[in-house]
């Protein structure tokens, strides 16, 4: 027998017993849940029956009118939930005991209007209240203890059977492994054998005449993929170094512009307002210089170690001081560019857990992308915003510059596309989106030809995390 055939015989069988499991458990599921819903239900009315019986005593010992006003009230609204919830109760108790259940609050509802109507308060009106309440919640908290008992039948039955059931699919499994395992185990230690060898680099072939059945065949195609791939393994290794080689080289290129542009405004502006600087002032411009040249450093070490990634450096920050420090770091660029800048920070905010840096270098990315959209000047407003229905932290990158077509927009994130035709890489997008993902966060893009572009980040609040409390 093939060994396809020995597995559909077997999944069949596996499939109708976890078909027939999960009819049980649905029907089992249905009956506990409809039970639940009852004693839920029941419990509250339990509770307006108890009220009931304390305003018949405030009644007939403190002589307070309005409570067989109160009751009545409350047996209208016993009443009233009772037809609400027919069906449901019909399904859990049966039409019998719901029938029963209203003759008892009819009964009841009965006493209370004839001690209304005469006003009566004498032992014999108190003796027949009394009685019909004592079996109206006698009779409701009965039927609730047992439907709670019913409720345990059933989970023992439906966890009895699901161990059966268990053991028998688990018995089947073991008995199909013994009848066609054998062969299997065989065929795939010579697989095993030659993949391994594969991947050490040796493309020797399984020599042992293969099995007829499919095992067979796999071996027969390893031994082909064996020889091909010892026959363009220098091929595929040049190929592997060249690609990466290529991919190395835009991403510096991309990544490195950005702070070597900062660091070129600096020193440019430096030189021109050199005579007018105080002490502190130079100080600051080279503490601006030295920033971007720790950025440089930090860029080359993520993009050389780009094959062995390196765990985030999570740490609690604040959105708004992180938007204000990157904003500081394009401050000059903006300035030279003549466009103006909006802050919309919103108060209050929850803390994020980001590696700062990494979101930094996304902020930045996209500053500058609007930089170089605005090209005569224009206006950038970074705006954030706490989305109280999810929980995130939503930052706002919003330009005045000349927009992305439409038809372009599903495809800004993907890698190596980009707008800005041989001045752009293709990679700055891709890897800003990356970031975001990997810190459990989203980033879409709106934009209208001719009138600018909104890239909105929504990262998760630092009480996602259940990190407890934040200030703004």
């Amino acid at each position: 027998m093939k060994i396809e055939t020995k597995f559909y015989f077997s999944h069949a069988v596996n499939i109708a017993l976890i078909i027939l499991m999960g009819a049980f458990i649905m029907h089992n599921s249905d009956q506990v849940l409809t039970k639940l819903r009852f004693t839920e239900f029941a419990d509250d009315l339990n509770a307006t029956f108890l009220e009931m019986r304390l305003s018949e005593k405030n009644y007939f010992l403190y002589g307070d009118e309005n409570a067989l006003h109160e009751i009545a009230n409350k047996i209208d609204a016993a009443d009233a939930a009772l037809d609400r919830k027919r069906d449901d109760i019909h399904r859990a108790v049966g039409e019998a005991k719901f029938a029963q259940l209203r003759q008892l609050l009819t009964a009841y509802r009965q006493q209370v209007g004839g001690i209304r109507l005469n006003r009566r308060k004498d032992d014999n009106a108190r003796h027949e209240l009394r009685e019909a309440g004592q079996r109206l919640t006698a009779f409701s908290e009965m039927t609730t203890a047992l439907e709670r008992e019913q409720v345990g039948i059933i989970i023992d039955r439906t966890t009895t059977t699901l161990h059966f059931a268990f053991l028998t699919v688990v018995a089947l499994t073991l008995l199909f492994s013994l009848f066609s395992g054998r062969s299997i185990r065989r065929s795939l230690r010579r697989i095993e054998a030659l993949t391994r060898s594969i991947s050490e680099g040796n493309y020797r072939k399984i020599d042992k005449t293969p099995n007829s059945d499919e095992m067979g065949s796999v071996v027969l195609a390893i031994n082909a993929m064996a020889e091909e791939l010892r026959l363009r393994e220098q091929e595929i290794v040049q190929s592997k170094r060249l690609a990466s080689i290529g991919i190395l080289v835009a991403g510096v290129a991309h990544e490195l512009n950005n702070p070597l542009n900062n660091i070129s405004m600096i020193a440019q502006t430096y030189n021109e307002v050199y005579d007018d600087l105080d002490k502190t002032q130079r100080i600051d411009f080279m503490n601006q210089i030295e920033t971007q040249i720790e950025r440089l450093r930090l860029t080359i070490r993520n993009l050389l170690d780009y094959a062995k990634p390196k765990p985030q450096h999570l740490e609690e920050k604040r959105a708004n001081e992180v938007v204000r420090k990157t904003l500081g770091l394009v401050q000059n660029m903006l300035n030279i560019s003549g466009i103006k800048v909006r802050l919309e920070l919103a108060d209050n905010l929850p803390s994020l857990y980001i590696d700062e840096h990494q979101i930094q270098q996304v902020l930045v990315n996209m500053e500058l992308n609007a930089v170089q959209a605005m090209s005569e000047g224009g206006e950038l407003t970074l705006a954030t915003r706490y989305r109280k229905d999810d929980d995130k932290i939503e930052i706002s990158i919003r330009d005045t510059g000349k927009g992305i077509p439409q038809e372009l927009l599903d495809h800004i994130f993907d890698p190596f596309f980009t707008t800005k035709g041989d001045s752009g890489t293709g990679l700055g997008l891709w890897v800003s989106h990356g970031i975001i993902k990997n810190h459990g966060g989203t980033v879409q893009v709106e934009s209208t030809v001719g009138q600018g572009t909104d890239f909105i980040i929504r990262l998760p609040a630092g009480n996602t995390l259940k990190r407890g409390p934040h200030g703004s």
